[in-house]
């Protein structure tokens, strides 16, 4: 971050009118030739507000197709198992994966997620994994909420993970709420679990840090 930081400053000295052009030549996002090489030297992205360091324009990308892939599993297995815990964390999924838009737009990033129907991702191994989860959640009801209880044990570890590579004030004020909110999502479906007689195991997180979140008092957050 230091280098992204030394690499502002260049720019600002630069001028609006240096930075110009390349902000033009993303039409509005980052175009795929200044993606691959900046990604690929390990150099900060020029978006439209200045710079992001690769790993600030991945996380982005990843988090903004992890939400929706939170919501798309969730819209499916409403419609398996007609369950409130579904339909109503699918609506925060949706809350969440557009703040995550609203960053790309900001920062003038391509939208991975832009024009893509339910189920269908750009990422591979989220794709994998949507495929995946869908299936286990169409055993039966109690699987559902366990492939619920999984995407949000997940997410938190990749929000956490992700907030580590930004000093973005605006990222991580994003990245705090969905973190937040995926732990009220947690005691969610552990609630709904517990409901059943079914005690869920950790498979992300820690057993510990899974007992911290899911018996704690639900959180404020918007999620």
């Amino acid at each position: 971050m230091q280098r992204k930081q030394f690499l502002r400053h260049l720019g600002a000295l630069a001028g609006t009118a240096a930075i110009g052009p390349l902000i033009a030549a993303c039409g509005g996002g980052t175009g795929d030739a200044t993606d691959s090489s900046a990604l690929a030297a390990g150099t900060a992205v020029p978006t439209s507000l200045g710079l992001l360091s690769p790993d600030e324009v991945a996380g982005l990308k990843f988090m903004r197709e992890e939400e929706k892939l939170a919501h798309d599993v969730y819209v499916a297995m409403d419609a398996l198992w007609s369950h409130r815990t579904f339909a109503n964390i699918a609506l925060s999924e949706t809350t969440h994966t557009q703040a995550i838009l609203a960053l790309l737009t900001k920062y003038g990033v391509d939208d991975p997620a832009a024009g893509k129907p339910a189920g269908v991702f750009e990422d591979p191994q989220l794709q994998a994994l949507y495929d995946t989860l869908v299936k286990a959640g169409a055993a039966s009801l109690v699987e559902g909420l366990k492939v619920g209880a999984l995407i949000e044990e997940t997410d938190i570890r990749d929000i956490v993970q992700r907030q580590a590579v930004t000093d973005e004030a605006d990222i991580l004020n994003v990245y705090g709420s969905l973190l937040c909110g995926s732990r009220n999502h947690l005691r969610a479906f552990n609630g709904a679990l517990l409901a059943l007689g079914v005690t869920y195991s950790a498979q992300v997180i820690t057993q510990q840090e899974w007992d911290a979140i899911a018996y704690s008092t639900r959180e404020t957050c918007g999620g």
